[in-house]
């Protein structure tokens, strides 16, 4: 079925936003003629620096009109209303989430009835029972711009903590609900960041900034990250400060409390690729920290602690990850001892639940759960329908599995899991009115990369798609931060797929597909081998004849929007459309802003040395736009004022750039 015309595919590759009868007139950005970096002698012009300033008046007044310009081109374009419509229709079905099981014993899950802005969290007394709302987070403003971002039920149930960020920011503010009455207690933390609530007794502990300067909320640089206690129905001011480490003042900090209540783990990152640890033992009062590994050169994740027994996902000697466990009477790291050794897939997740273990191992980008015995014994591995993405629900006191499993084309489905039988049981399907998904197929690829690198993707089409070299591509890759993009369903996706077009998912470089390897060899001076990755994928898709060069647009956010941004410079030829959203654009001051100094270990600093401040130049999408008349794609470009994770400036100091510069008529 065609619910559109087949202009819809001309326009979304870049037929309507591409072709242009005039040179469009931008906005004329703020600016500063005579503001120079120098970086080891490298003298590098910033002219966009006012932009900077996201709150000033000559800023706010430049996006206002930026977003006149854009809003009156869209405008144009004469099935926009269709399209609109028929995105309206493809989400408007029951999404409903993973169950887990409270501390009171009730079953929770998120449920949203269609078009909500938000998913409201509900529970019931049983799996069949009748649902009552539990949190609303529709509620919490008018405007929908509240977001629920984690809920905590205190050990005993009596309590549940949850945190809420507003307008998209970082910054979390905590409340504290009766989890019998739902009424909501006085208790209210502000500026914590980067936190959930780990309760001990009746209080709980979370991280927080100090309070930052007024009217800098959102852009000033955050350091001392700080854990305290909050003990029920007392005010913030009598928090006690647990932990901090001001001779690391950009380090993170993180408490986790077991159910038990007996340890208090302080979890440090943000220096390096992982994460150190440290715990106290809570029923020795005044007792000392032990440090269990002093440093962040590992990924290390406490998965449960289970009978005096620390259970850690650890890279350390296995860049690939395998199961650790320590005596809580000698927890170092020295002191572990292997339960699961390394195996051929990627160790990504470990669930405990009682007599059981149930591992998550991610091979070529897709998940595969394995049902293993507390001796480190594989018993069998849980039957998935596809290659794609799952998440478990346990506990290691209880025999009740949950777990749920989506792919590109098969929404997120709900099943218990049995421990004695190894036996699954759907509790929950997604049905998405008006589309038929045997219509469709999903295919994995693997191409080679500049250096003969072999790269995985994912390919999701309509079934009987011909390769005629002309078939719309939608190219979607992120390539960071130990980040691995696996298989997943998006409703407005299937707007692309039914009209004809190809979704392309390309597992990069410096993701967590393959292992730390991987991960690194996308990192800091080897930065380059993610764009090659990318690019190279484009090129597969030609030379295959799936598509060619007029048919290609590329999408990606955050680092995602970095890799749009430093590919279209490096090929411009090669693509019909980019989207960078929230991109890091500005390589040189990236870690001047808010959290910006964390990606260091990702990207390197241009204050690191001189070799590292000329690489970042050579890529730095802001600082290597062409302006000779190479002709580009059409961009549009997406940012958020109140974005204090990648700053406005980054997307702001990019588009001013771009609009001046000599890059054709594609707007």
């Amino acid at each position: 079925m065609k619910y559109l015309t087949i202009a819809l595919m001309t326009a979304l590759t870049g037929g309507v936003l591409a072709s242009c009868s005039h040179k469009i007139e931008y906005p004329q950005a703020p600016s500063d003629p005579s503001v120079v970096d120098n970086y080891f002698g490298i003298e590098v012009a910033d002219p966009y620096r006012p932009l900077e300033n996201d709150t000033a008046a000559e800023t706010l007044q430049w996006v206002e009109a930026e977003n006149a310009v854009t809003n009156a081109y869209l405008d144009k374009i004469p099935y926009r209303a269709k399209l609109r419509q028929r995105l309206t229709d493809l989400t408007n079905y029951k999404k409903t989430g993973l169950l887990s099981k409270g501390k009171d014993g009730r079953y929770y899950y998120f449920e949203n009835d269609g078009l909500q802005n938000q998913s409201v969290l509900y529970r019931k007394d049983s799996i069949n029972g009748a649902p009552e709302v539990f949190i609303d987070p529709n509620k919490l403003s008018d405007d929908g711009t509240v977001a629920l971002t984690g809920v905590y039920e205190s050990n005993n149930g009596k309590y549940t903590a949850y945190t809420i960020s507003r307008s998209g920011s970082d910054w979390t503010e905590i409340y504290v609900m009766d989890t019998e009455s739902k009424e909501l207690l006085q208790d209210h933390i502000e500026w914590a960041k980067f936190t959930d609530a780990a309760w001990q007794g009746d209080g709980f502990y979370y991280s927080a900034y100090p309070r930052p300067e007024a009217g800098k909320e959102f852009s000033n640089a955050n350091e001392n990250h700080q854990v305290y206690y909050h003990k029920i129905g007392t005010p913030q001011s009598e928090d006690i400060l647990v932990y901090e480490d001001p001779k690391h003042p950009l380090h993170f900090h993180s408490a986790y409390v077991p159910e038990s209540e007996d340890y208090l783990f302080i979890i440090g990152a943000g220096e390096g690729m992982g994460q150190s640890y440290m715990v106290r033992d809570l029923k020795q009062p005044g007792s000392e920290w032990v440090v269990i590994e002093p440093t962040q050169d590992y990924n290390l994740n406490l998965m449960d602690v289970v009978d005096g027994k620390f259970y850690f996902l650890s890279t350390a000697d296995a860049p690939k990850g395998r199961l650790m466990v320590a005596d809580a009477r000698r927890p170092q790291r020295a002191n572990w001892k292997e339960l699961v050794a390394e195996q051929e897939g990627v160790l990504s997740g470990v669930n405990m639940a009682k007599g059981h273990m149930l591992l998550t191992y991610e091979k070529d980008a897709s998940n595969h759960i394995y049902d293993y015995d507390l001796t480190g014994r594989q018993l069998r591995e849980v039957a998935l329908p596809t290659f794609g993405s799952t998440y478990i629900s346990s506990d290691a006191k209880d025999d009740e599995v949950f777990y749920s499993f989506t792919s590109f084309t098969y929404p997120a489905s709900q099943y218990s899991y049995d421990l004695a039988t190894g036996e699954s049981r759907q509790i929950g399907a997604t049905e998405v009115p008006g589309i038929n998904f045997d219509d469709y197929v999903t295919e994995q690829v693997f191409y080679p990369s500049t250096d003969g690198t072999m790269v995985p993707m994912f390919l999701t089409y309509k079934k009987g798609l011909e390769r005629n070299g002309k078939n719309p591509v939608y190219l979607y890759g992120y390539g960071g931060f130990n980040i691995s993009l696996t298989p997943g369903f998006s409703a407005y996706r299937m707007l692309w797929l039914e009209n004809g077009g190809i979704y392309a998912q390309t597992n990069l470089r410096g993701g967590s597909e393959y292992g730390d390897a991987w991960h690194e060899a996308g990192t800091k001076q080897q930065k380059m081998n993610v764009f090659n990755d990318f690019i190279s994928a484009a090129e597969y898709l030609v030379g295959q004849n799936y598509t060619s060069p007029e048919y290609i647009a590329i999408e990606g956010g955050s680092n995602g929007g970095l890799l749009v941004g430093a590919c279209v410079n490096l090929r411009p030829d090669l693509f019909k459309v980019a989207i960078p959203r929230v991109g890091v654009m500005d390589m040189m001051r990236y870690h001047l802003f808010t959290i910006g100094w964390n990606w260091a270990s990702d990207y390197g600093t241009s204050a690191d040395s001189p070799e590292m401040a000329k690489y970042l130049l050579s890529y730095s999408p802001l600082h290597t736009i062409r302006n000779d008349g190479t002709p580009y794609p059409a961009i549009l470009v997406t940012t958020a004022d109140h974005d204090d994770r990648v700053v406005p400036a980054h997307s702001f100091k990019y588009a001013a750039a771009l609009q001046a510069a000599d890059t054709g008529d594609a707007p």
